[in-house]
């Protein structure tokens, strides 16, 4: 091989490690900048906030939109998932209901929303997006309807607290619930993705749907269970939601839906594939994280936070898609 021939190759290696690992390096970048910009942002303090607060709910709703896009699919009615099982988990507790019985049927609730997106898309063929719109907009409704205009359910009286205090401020091997939570929910994707028939399908489903429908796989029963399983993850998020603010907030579940798709995407850069991954969707969440936390350590309203977030997953998108092409 020439010197040129070998200088152009390892170029183009180069192009390609640093497009796969463009979020990571992007992260990195960000953790330095930002704590010399900020006394505050890498001490452990803000970091274990960073992790409960802004991690822990968004990795496990973005964990449903990972399976979803990873089958071809999209579904913009999470926000309405998350909605309703912190609905339904609020108003049983508010009626006297104890809160086992609360989290299972609020979580009971969330997969009627999976079920209904499987319905329409499965039996009624209306495409992913027009369908989980449009039970993004009923589910909306509904909140307004049950909740006499979309009046907040508070419930921060001292009977409530030790429900509450269960469900987020217990500790297991010294991890408070919520990371024990995402970690079982990280564990069980990954294992569903990755290590089961179903994973094989699903993957499938995305790559190359035609061959699925002549294969023999029972792509409707998959494909539902894809949304259903989508909607449960989005349900426990939900539950931790109500539970640490110790109230029902309707339509709050929305604020979900544009991370959990963008975090999902971004992921997908360290794919030789462009595929989704558990690991990659983590990644785009912790990236997500960081930024938003930092621009809010150095002084930035949330308006220009998101105006910051924008400009930066395109940037990495860019970048990552912009090298991949050289590289090819």
């Amino acid at each position: 091989m020439s010197t040129q021939a070998k200088s152009r190759a390892e170029n183009l290696f180069t192009a390609e490690k640093v497009s796969r690992y463009a979020v990571v390096l992007a992260s990195i970048g960000l953790l330095v900048a930002f704590s010399l910009a900020s006394p505050t942002f890498f001490t452990g303090a803000n970091l274990y906030n960073v992790l409960l607060n802004n991690v822990v709910m968004l990795a496990i709703v973005a964990l449903g939109m990972t399976i979803v896009i990873t089958a071809g699919g999209i579904d913009l009615s999470v926000g309405v998932s998350v909605d309703m099982a912190s609905m339904v988990f609020i108003m049983l507790l508010a009626a006297g209901y104890g809160a086992v019985f609360g989290v299972a049927v609020g979580l009971c609730a969330a997969a009627v929303v999976g079920v209904l997106n499987a319905i329409l898309i499965t039996r009624l063929k209306i495409s992913p997006f027009l369908a989980t719109l449009g039970v993004l907009f009923i589910g909306q409704s509904v909140q307004q309807i049950a909740t006499g205009g979309g009046q907040p359910i508070y419930l921060v009286t001292g009977d409530f607290a030790s429900v509450f205090n269960a469900i987020v401020r217990t500790r297991i091997l010294g991890l408070p619930m919520p990371l024990i939570v995402l970690a079982v929910g990280v564990g069980a994707v990954y294992a569903a993705l990755h290590h089961s028939v179903f994973g094989r399908y699903v993957r499938t489903f995305g790559a190359q749907p035609g061959v699925a429908w002549y294969s023999g796989i029972r792509v409707p029963f998959n494909m539902s269970m894809v949304y259903v399983a989508c909607a449960i993850l989005c349900g426990v998020a939900g539950i931790l939601l109500s539970s640490t603010v110790r109230s029902y907030v309707p339509l709050s579940g929305n604020a979900f839906l544009l991370d959990a798709i963008g975090a999902t995407f971004i992921g997908t850069t360290i794919s030789a594939e462009r595929r989704p991954s558990v690991i990659g969707t983590l990644l785009g969440v912790a990236l997500l994280a960081i930024v938003k936390n930092g621009l809010l350590l150095v002084g930035w309203n949330f308006y220009w936070q998101q105006v910051g977030v924008g400009v930066l997953v395109f940037l990495i998108l860019a970048l990552s898609f912009g090298l991949r092409g050289r590289s090819h």
